[in-house]
């Protein structure tokens, strides 16, 4: 076997062999990461969703309430832990009359209990509690 051959094989073998190690750190974005979904419970003619996501050490949380009717004014509240992070006030949106609250915390060790609260016109309300793994 020719040096030009030899040296072209030992070539395409390290590129095979590092291969595997750059499509891992390239893929870093795509790793199954922890996630919660839960739909909530709400008065007649709301939906509710409730979303927690491990992600870089923090926990990713949004809450999506869909009443069908733009405009209107929601009081929301979010626990961690029996303790609230945020509360504040959304206004339904666009078309689907929806608006969407999102947080990012730090993931404390061990599971993650999160409940998210909402209120509006007419005392109809939106309550979802989901719990990420730890």
């Amino acid at each position: 076997m020719s040096r030009l051959a030899l040296s072209l094989l030992v070539v395409v073998a390290a590129l095979l062999a590092a291969t595997p190690a750059f499509a891992k750190d390239g893929d870093d974005d795509r790793e199954d990461r922890p996630e919660v979904r839960v739909a909530g419970s709400c008065a007649s003619g709301v939906t509710s969703k409730l979303k927690l996501k491990a992600r870089d050490g923090e926990l990713e949380v949004e809450f999506e309430v869909d009443s069908n009717r733009s405009g209107e004014r929601w009081r929301v509240t979010l626990v961690r832990e029996r303790r609230v992070f945020w509360r504040g006030t959304e206004r339904t949106e666009g078309r689907s009359g929806s608006f969407s609250v999102e947080r990012r915390l730090d993931d404390l060790d061990g599971p993650d209990t999160v409940t998210a609260r909402a209120v509006g016109p007419r005392s109809r309300t939106c309550r979802a509690t989901a719990t990420l793994p730890g």
